[in-house]
């Protein structure tokens, strides 16, 4: 059954145009019971108990009523009703608007973007009033219960509209917090929790692990703590950063770096961006010495630039090389050199063997 799995991962891969190989992960026995789920799977499952657990939370967004262009709010509509999964306008702006009022009035709203690369026109609903409502009334009335979801990230083959990974912008606006899974597990636990968090959450689903994703989802309501990274791999030489699909390329270099190079990596999924999870990053880069940052946004003001500035201000004394970032490029995201664009797993292990070489 596992050979079998593996198997099907890798057609997966292939047909995508993936760049990475698929880790997944394992919930802890706590949670009891699991199924198996592939991570739109487990999305839809954490939307349906919020919609059953509080009757005041409503889903929205363009086709959601009948699941959605990933088949994320599949079957919701017909649970719940059309008074609280339905269609909207194609209108980013107002979804998002409408969303800010509809958690102001005390309502929990889950607000769908059809794609990360589309919510550019809300950015002023998000950064000018989602973000700020709490501060500037004092505190007597937020938005709190926005939870915005849009897909995110390359796809295999979405070019420069259905490929971008837009978390930089909204990681410098303080009043949101952002979040991006890296599996199933992790989705179902971070939706949950980004719902039912008390502030505005954009949360980013790596599109091209919707399908490709599966593993053994606790069936239970849970949820996984905000702003805390995860250690998916300890080591000794150098720390590598990831978040979302990025995560399964350092996955597969740490191990690639241990077989051939005999250098201890250890791994860490930030999963929220922000606030994100200093400490964590610390004390690893602290005991490393050294630290590669990837992500696929392009270089230059990517999120990987703020994590390299924190390493450098508060672990320089500990530092034994450059800090190295290896991501997207400079360049609008491209369609046939997708595979160029990416930062894939020979990008990242090259990084390695410089590490390795610093003198």
């Amino acid at each position: 059954m596992m050979l079998c799995r593996k198997i099907l991962q890798h057609l997966q891969s292939v047909r995508t145009g993936a760049t990475f190989t698929y880790n997944p992960s394992t919930a802890h026995a706590s949670l009891g019971e699991t199924t198996n789920m592939n991570m739109y799977q487990s999305i839809n499952n954490a939307m349906d108990i919020a919609l059953e657990k509080d009757s005041s939370t409503v889903l929205f967004g363009e086709d959601v009523a009948f699941g959605g262009v990933f088949r994320c709010s599949i079957g919701l509509q017909e649970k719940y009703g059309k008074s609280r999964v339905f269609n909207t306008p194609l209108t980013e702006q107002g979804i998002i608007g409408f969303g800010i009022g509809v958690a102001a009035a005390g309502s929990t709203a889950i607000a769908e973007i059809q794609f990360a690369d589309y919510i550019y026109p809300g950015f002023d609903q998000l950064v000018n009033e989602a973000s700020k409502y709490r501060y500037r009334s004092g505190n007597e009335f937020n938005c709190g219960a926005l939870t915005v979801r849009a897909p995110w990230g390359a796809v295999g083959h979405g070019g420069h509209y259905h490929s971008q990974s837009p978390e930089a912008f909204f990681a410098h606006v303080p009043g949101l917090k952002v979040v991006v899974p890296r599996g199933p597990i992790q989705a179902k636990g971070l939706l949950l929790a980004s719902i039912r968090d008390e502030n505005p959450t954009i949360f980013f689903e790596p599109k091209i692990l919707y399908r490709m994703s599966a593993e053994e989802v606790p069936i239970m309501d849970y949820t996984l703590p905000l702003s805390q990274a995860e250690v998916l791999r300890e080591g000794g030489d150098i720390t590598m950063i990831a978040w979302g699909t990025t995560v399964h390329v350092i996955m597969e270099v740490a191990a690639m770096a241990q077989a051939e190079l005999d250098v201890s990596c250890e791994v860490i999924d930030l999963q929220t961006i922000m606030p994100y999870d200093t400490e964590t990053i610390e004390k690893s880069v602290k005991k490393t010495g050294r630290a590669i940052i990837v992500h696929e946004a392009p270089l230059t003001g990517g999120f990987g630039a703020e994590l390299a500035a924190r390493i450098q201000e508060h672990c320089f004394l500990h530092l034994e090389a450059p800090i190295q970032r290896v991501t997207g490029w400079d360049t609008p995201f491209p369609y046939i050199y997708e595979p160029f664009y990416m930062p894939d797993k020979w990008r990242v292990f090259d990084s390695v063997k410089k590490m390795v070489d610093y003198m």
